[in-house]
């Protein structure tokens, strides 16, 4: 259910075009709530039909023109709802875990490349979101409580990044134990 909630924030930030929401999910929601072009297309269609957006008219009508689209209160209220409802946390599910655990039956060949790979990929990741800190929200900058939770969020992909780079330094160490 969260899909529609972040577009409801998405547009609730700035009304957009399906076409803008899909760049804004690449560059800033994606990074914690990922969605393909088609599903926001979809969500879009289903909110609007529930009446928790509208197509904003157009200046001008234009065939293939792009609709630009904006909450109405219904959405508004919706995500309201949604914020405060309590939820509980998610069981991880990561395929990296399962092979590992995997792994211990029938052995770990590759294993360690793939870890590799991950520990790269992941530092790579953190690396980006800290420098979105130094840049959006250096010490000295005042705040509103929306620059505050954005970077609670951002802190938290941090955090979960600098978790995963130094679980998976301590994995590859653990391929280099002598038993």
């Amino acid at each position: 259910m969260s899909l529609p909630h972040a577009i409801l924030t998405a547009l609730l930030e700035k009304p957009s075009s399906g076409l803008e929401l899909t760049r804004r999910f690449d560059k800033s929601i994606g990074y914690f709530w990922s969605a393909t072009h088609q599903q926001i297309y979809r969500e879009l269609g289903k909110l609007e039909q529930a009446g928790h957006i509208r197509a904003l008219p157009a200046a001008q009508p234009t065939r293939g023109q792009k609709k630009e689209y904006e909450v109405l209160p219904a959405g508004r209220e919706e995500l309201t709802a949604w914020v405060a409802k309590a939820e509980d946390p998610k069981p991880v599910r990561d395929p990296l875990l399962l092979r590992l655990r995997a792994a211990g039956v029938v052995g770990s060949e590759g294993l360690e490349a793939e870890l590799v790979r991950h520990l790269v990929l992941h530092r790579r990741q953190l690396a980006e979101y800290t420098a979105i800190e130094a840049r959006d929200f250096p010490p000295e900058r005042t705040t509103t409580e929306q620059d505050r939770l954005r970077h609670l969020v951002l802190r938290g992909g941090i955090e979960l990044e600098t978790f995963w780079t130094k679980w998976l330094t301590d994995a590859l160490a653990a391929f280099h134990v002598n038993p």
